[in-house]
């Protein structure tokens, strides 16, 4: 019987697969539409040339373009594995010629999938995980946004309302917020008077109104001189002021969508008994790791994927150097060392642990991966398990 690998470049209109046999005789170079029915006869096609025998499939994306194909051959029960981009580009000098093509890609991961051992074969996320990951990508784009549009607001209003600017923390105070969407400027807010910026205030519902208004009359009694484009600047402000404030709206909206859906995956509850872990960093490893952890085959290459397993860095007579790895997976060490540095304000272990590891010497940044790391194999447990957290002596006994 007929083993055959076919590598697919994906991309976002198009694909080409490259099928080979196991003598890396091509049998078949075609670029296919993004299209269920093209697809479908693809793999069609590809099937009849097997006569019977395996077919491993190859492809260089894991979502995005690829994800009808991926969708395609998980319901046609194929195997599929994942070449990231990065080993194709680098695989591509060991073949003989500088020109690069799609079938020329896709002739490199056929042969690269029929050659290598180390490549973990795909598998489709669970629906509670796909939409935490399209959730939370969501909510990283809104928060860069928030704080884009807080600095700008900030740049500006200290431009020409120093005094103001250093009197109202926009970052937290929404009624800060309130405030500029309409009274920007010194002359407008003496004007006004504070009774009236009172009442305005709590007209809006805006927390301790008395508080804020008396702070923006007093930034602007110490102000008289009008800056040059002030009128165009605070308008600006109130601009930006307005996209906050409905930024928040839609942050608070995302998240008890966020936290909704996280509580009703078959983890939840494992995930968010560990200390540290909450509905938004329990959502943001379920979607790094697909809502399976187990998928990684062991701790230690979660570990090593997550960026909390160092490797050795040696050469000649130099030996011992561990440095993280370059290559890693940043929303899953994120999700790790913010939840390490949160339990050990509530968590007496992880503090324990941290404590320990500054004692020898280590910076806070060198302690909490170290706690990370320790903390990632207890997870790992407790999922492989099913087990909820329970006070123990393991984290903090650990070396």
């Amino acid at each position: 019987m007929k083993q055959l690998w076919a590598g697919i470049d994906a991309g976002k209109a198009h694909h080409h697969c490259v099928v080979i046999d196991s003598d890396g005789t091509q049998l078949l170079s075609r670029r296919v539409a993004n299209d269920e029915a093209d697809l479908t006869t693809l793999v069609d096609n590809v099937l009849d040339l097997a006569d019977g025998g395996g077919v491993m499939w190859a492809v260089d994306l894991n979502s995005g373009g690829a994800g009808l194909l991926i969708a395609l051959l998980a319901d046609r029960d194929q195997k599929l594995l994942y070449l990231p981009g990065r080993i194709v580009y680098h695989a591509a000098a060991g073949y003989r010629g500088d020109s690069k093509t799609d079938a020329k890609d896709a002739a490199i991961i056929a042969d690269q999938a029929r050659m290598r051992r180390d490549l973990h074969p795909m598998r489709v996320d669970d629906e509670i995980s796909v939409e935490l990951k399209i959730l939370t990508s969501r909510r990283t784009d809104l928060m860069r946004d928030r704080t884009r549009a807080i600095n700008r607001l900030r740049a500006l209003l200290t431009g020409y309302f120093p005094a103001l600017e250093r009197a109202l923390d926009v970052r937290n105070s929404v009624g800060g917020l309130i405030l500029l969407t309409t009274y920007q400027t010194p002359d407008g807010l003496r004007k006004l008077g504070t009774t009236k910026l009172e009442a305005w205030l709590r007209k809006k519902k805006a927390y301790n109104a008395s508080r804020i208004a008396d702070t923006a009359i007093e930034a602007a009694n110490v102000q008289l001189v009008r800056v040059a484009g002030q009128d165009v600047a605070a308008s600006t402000v109130g601009r930006l002021a307005h996209q906050i404030l409905n930024l928040n709206v839609e942050l608070r909206e995302l998240d008890s969508s966020i936290e909704e859906r996280f509580r009703r995956h078959r983890h939840a509850e494992v995930i968010e008994s560990m200390p540290g872990f909450g509905p938004l960093l329990g959502a943001e490893l379920l979607a790094a790791t697909g809502g399976d952890v187990a998928a990684f085959g062991t701790a230690d290459r979660l570990a090593g994927i997550s960026g909390l397993a160092p490797v050795p860095r040696d050469s000649g007579r130099v030996s011992g150097n561990l440095r993280r790895p370059r290559r890693y997976d940043r929303r899953l060490l994120r999700a790790f060392y913010l939840s390490a540095q949160l339990s050990i304000r509530h968590n007496a272990q992880s503090q324990l642990f941290y404590d320990r590891k500054r004692a020898e010497g280590k910076r806070h940044t060198q302690a909490i991966l170290a706690l990370a790391r320790r903390r990632l194999n207890v997870l790992w447990a407790m999922l492989r398990d099913d087990a909820v957290y329970r006070q123990g002596p393991s984290i903090a006994s650990a070396g």
